[in-house]
């Protein structure tokens, strides 16, 4: 039988592409988006429809969709993936900073997640999994904001769920710990790198992308009758 589809945003590096790498191996087709199409192309995965997309632009978002639709059928499982970090202590960011943390971490979640929740209510059948972080349990030296947008979406899991209880579409939020990806590479700060990057190597480089890729197969592939609510995951050493 023929596995149904899934979107991840985000795909082109990280976390998203040893998401997009568990679920092909899994036998679903995919639909990857994220600014960078040739990093997702470069994945060379079977049965994959490979989008460039800011998940700002909703409307772009949709057109991908509907694509991948018309080839592999509707959209059983979003993960909302994409995230944007900026370290900095509050008082040292620019406004443009903060606009783009929210308009991607949260804004942008908003607008893929209102893609394919109705389609999914209607159908009564899908998942939906948000990528958090334990910074959305709890704030973390010069991650003001970004605490922000990560609460934001720990909250938004929360709605989202409790609308769509009763009808048949579960809604997943996974928030890992310190993860060795390229999330920081907008920030500019170099004592602030420097002293982000000691901790991660006193973590012996935090959690793996396949380490979270493996809590999101985990909740995806429960029975449709039992939803994974919350799931949080951290390198051991962190405390």
């Amino acid at each position: 039988m023929t596995k149904p589809l899934a979107v991840i945003t985000g795909a082109s590096a990280g976390i998203g592409a040893a998401i997009a790498r568990a679920l092909s191996a899994a036998g679903h087709p995919l639909l990857l988006t994220a600014r960078r199409v040739d990093r997702l192309r470069e994945l060379d995965l079977p049965d994959t429809v490979c989008r460039q997309n800011d998940v700002a632009d909703v409307e772009g978002f949709r057109a991908a969709v509907s694509e991948a639709e018309e080839v592999h059928g509707p959209v059983d499982l979003l993960v909302n993936n994409a995230g944007w970090l900026n370290l900095a202590a509050f008082k040292d960011q620019e406004p443009e900073h903060w606009q783009g943390m929210f308009e991607t971490n949260v804004v942008g979640l908003l607008n893929t997640t209102s893609v394919v929740f109705a389609p999914m209510l209607e159908r009564r059948a899908g998942t939906i999994i948000n990528i958090g972080s334990t910074a959305g349990h709890r704030y973390g030296p010069n991650h003001v904001v970004y605490v922000g947008t990560k609460f934001a979406v720990r909250g938004l899991t929360e709605g989202l769920r409790a609308e769509a209880a009763g009808r048949g579409v579960r809604v997943v939020l996974i928030s890992p710990g310190l993860v060795d990806t390229e999330l920081l590479s907008r920030s500019t700060q170099v004592d602030l790198i420097e002293a982000y990057q000691a901790n991660k190597d006193r973590l012996q480089g935090g959690l793996r992308p396949d380490d979270v890729a493996g809590a999101v197969v985990f909740a995806y592939q429960q029975p449709p009758e039992i939803t994974v609510r919350e799931l949080i995951i951290a390198p051991t050493g962190s405390g």
